[in-house]
């Protein structure tokens, strides 16, 4: 990318400059370069997509769902060919390696795809009546217009996996992105206007928290879905409640990685990495904690800490690169006072732990992957610094750690590494995460099967699969005589 990309809102189905003020998007590993810039959404360009999205809203929810669905099949279409490019632009404005970029882009096309062929499934259920010559459907109808407000770490797949269930399932949209990551949300609602989507059904404004609160607070917006910090999303929930408007949101989440004495040492290595340190380590679902049991805690900290001093940082379009930066100074800032903090409160540092002092590592956004080891509490095992740091403790058994996995207010998602069925079971039973993986890394989903948390980590119903439809939807249930 040479030259910077221009902001555009979609409004109606027309492409605009946004009312509001100058906004631009950099890239995190060179900051003075520029992505993507324009103007932010005003008050009165969100007013006019959530009006549009209104006045869109009759004509695509009596569409014929496999008709809407074939539009999201030919975005997929869109999406897929455009994978290499759009993902390389990904890994620009974002941080994560190409290979990421490009994986989430087909990631993207994956899930339109998915919820493309939604037509072809179950659509209602019928129950037997008590009383006689009648039949009782339940059929589903959609909510209205859903504002969908995304995160940065994600830029496409976690806005498709939100839209296209909102867009087949007959609702209208009004998205706002994070600010951060304005080019690959442009990419996206050129995908879908480009495969045929009415005027008004998708609306793009980007900008700042003042759009975003617009659009929570907006009287003809029926239901919100929000992924982001706990934070945010506790105050969309509190604001939507007030007026009763249902929320679905993904928050945070501390997401601990059991290594249980009779793992496999080379795959719980392997796939612990992966979850500590893939995309930075920005992800809802990456290992920011690891519980090792006594037996094996010497050699696998030892070797842990080997591969994180070793893993390639820097820009992430080279292909060399096995890791790149965070997505801001603020996140980085964020990250290491974090560190600080752990610092002083006597956890020993492993690897990393350090800024870097020079060259490319300096100029851009960049964290060391860094493993810490406690032997007490400590505000980094409960605070969620979301980038490149784990932090670890020792447990006696598998109950100890098990215990240690659920120390946490979040519970969005945990990984167990056993070779014994019987701790497997009884990791099932006993961790209380939305998502838990089995000798596998804590991050990763599918857009098939419910995705989301527990406890603090989740408000509403879950998202992706046929969970979407809980949320998307409402019943009516129709006694026919």
């Amino acid at each position: 990318m040479t030259e910077a990309k221009e902001l555009r809102q979609l409004i109606a189905g027309q492409w605009c400059t946004g009312g509001g003020d100058p906004m631009r998007s950099v890239n995190p590993t060179k900051p003075t370069i520029v992505v993507a810039e324009g103007n932010c959404a005003a008050i009165a360009d969100v007013d006019s997509a959530v009006a549009a999205a209104a006045v869109a809203l009759t004509g695509w929810a009596r569409m014929p769902i496999h008709q809407r669905g074939a539009v999201l099949l030919a975005a997929a279409a869109v999406v897929e060919r455009n994978a290499p490019v759009w993902g390389l632009e990904l890994a620009t404005e974002e941080g994560k390696t190409t290979a990421e970029g490009i994986g989430e882009v087909q990631r993207a096309a994956q899930i339109l795809r998915y919820y493309g062929n939604e037509g072809d499934r179950q659509a209602g259920e019928i129950f037997a009546s008590p009383r006689a010559g009648e039949q009782i459907l339940v059929t589903r109808k959609p909510i209205g217009v859903v504002a969908v407000i995304t995160p940065f770490n994600f830029p496409i797949a976690i806005p498709a996996w939100k839209i296209a269930p909102a867009l087949v399932y007959g609702n209208t949209v009004v998205w706002k992105p994070a600010s951060t990551v304005p080019l690959l949300a442009i990419r996206l609602a050129e995908a879908l206007t480009e495969a045929g989507l009415p005027p008004g059904v998708l609306n793009l404004v980007i900008g700042d928290s003042p759009v975003g609160e617009t659009l929570v607070d907006h009287l003809d917006v029926a239901a919100i879905s929000f992924t982001g910090s706990t934070a945010v999303g506790r105050r969309i929930a509190a604001a939507a409640a007030a007026r009763g408007v249902p929320v679905q949101a993904e928050m945070g989440g501390k997401n601990a990685a059991v290594v249980l004495d009779d793992a496999d040492i080379e795959l719980a290595l392997d796939q612990v990495m992966l979850g500590a340190f893939r995309s930075a380590g920005q992800k809802c679902t990456a290992t920011s904690r690891l519980v090792v049991t006594e037996g094996i805690a010497d050699r696998f900290l030892a070797e842990l800490a080997d591969r994180a001093t070793a893993l390639v940082v820097g820009d992430p379009t080279d292909d060399a690169t096995q890791m790149g930066p965070v997505i801001t100074g603020a996140a980085q800032r964020n990250i290491y006072g974090g560190l600080g903090t752990a610092m002083s409160q006597d956890v020993e540092v492993l690897a990393g732990g350090e800024p870097y002092f020079k060259g490319l590592l300096a100029e851009g956004f960049f964290v060391a992957p860094t493993v810490v080891e406690l032997t007490t509490a400590a505000d980094i095992w409960s605070e969620e610094l979301f980038g490149p740091v784990l932090a670890a403790r020792r447990a006696a058994d598998a109950d100890e750690a098990f215990a240690l996995a659920n120390d946490s207010e979040f519970g969005l998602s945990a990984a167990v590494f056993t070779q014994d069925l019987g701790r497997a079971l009884h990791a099932i039973e006993h961790i209380d995460v939305g998502v838990l993986h089995i000798n596998s890394e804590s991050a990763g989903a599918d857009p098939h099967v419910p995705f989301g948390g527990a406890k603090r980590s989740g408000l509403g119903p879950k998202e992706q699969g046929t969970a979407a439809r809980e949320f998307f939807t409402h019943t009516t249930t129709v006694y026919l005589r």
